[in-house]
């Protein structure tokens, strides 16, 4: 479903297993080119050493590639299927305070799935996030493995659906 980006932030901000470990959709940037994302700790994330519990932090990294490809590419006039395949993540610094993270989608990453989706009808890649805490250290970082399937395959792709 093509969404506004203040729709699906409202909508994300709302999702119970988003709200619940506090994670917060700051902005989807325009045309769905980026995201950025705050984790902010309380005591429905806190763990035993009193830093944000590292499933909250994996949580929260898991549905946005997927999103912004999803949009960027029924604006596009494909169909598609995506989802996360694969993730792993390292935890480098505890996150005592609040957590960030912004990701982008550039034209190269973009045309890299459109021309894939054209050719064989899938596209699968990894892109790698970096979550920091309020002064810029590195908490932690995560490897998101895309997966794009073209519905349509060998249609025109004419309109978004």
């Amino acid at each position: 479903m093509v969404v506004s980006e203040n729709t699906l932030k409202w909508g994300l901000c709302l999702y119970p297993p988003l709200l619940f470990q506090r994670i917060w959709v700051k902005k989807f940037h325009k045309g769905f080119r980026g995201v950025d994302v705050k984790i902010a700790k309380s005591i429905f994330n806190k763990n035993y050493n009193g830093s944000i519990f590292g499933g909250t932090i994996y949580a929260a990294t898991d549905p946005f590639y997927a999103l912004l490809f999803d949009q960027l590419l029924q604006r596009a006039g494909f169909k598609v299927r995506v989802w996360l395949k694969s993730a792993s993540i390292q935890y480098l610094k505890p996150g005592r305070g609040h957590l960030y993270f912004t990701i982008y989608v550039t034209d190269d990453m973009l045309n890299e799935a459109i021309t894939a989706l054209n050719s064989t009808g899938k596209f699968v890649k990894a892109y790698p996030m970096e979550i920091k805490n309020a002064e810029g250290e590195l908490c932690a970082t995560v490897m998101n493995e895309v997966y794009i399937r073209n519905l349509h395959q060998g249609e025109e792709p004419i309109i978004a659906y």
